[in-house]
């Protein structure tokens, strides 16, 4: 199997990456077979974690502006 010549490879961050794979390789093969998804969940998780953070100050002005203000499509022109 690829993965057992990656953790023998030698090169750290590929027998690192290799060794983690392997461990979690249940839930590897879950998410390439299975036809559900968390997608939802996590979107629903940031879109919590953005309004938390501008609730307490730590968005920025430019996140902040972004939510705040309509898109204006006359300032996005790609020519």
């Amino acid at each position: 199997m690829w993965i057992d010549e990656a953790v023998n490879s030698g090169l750290s961050s590929i027998v690192r990456f290799a060794r983690v794979l392997r461990r979690d390789i249940a839930a590897v093969r879950n998410a390439v077979e299975l036809p559900w998804s968390n997608g939802q969940a996590e979107g629903q998780i940031n879109r919590l974690k953005t309004i938390k953070r501008a609730m307490y100050g730590r968005a920025g002005p430019e996140l902040l502006r972004a939510r705040m203000l309509p898109l204006n499509n006359s300032y996005h022109h790609t020519k």
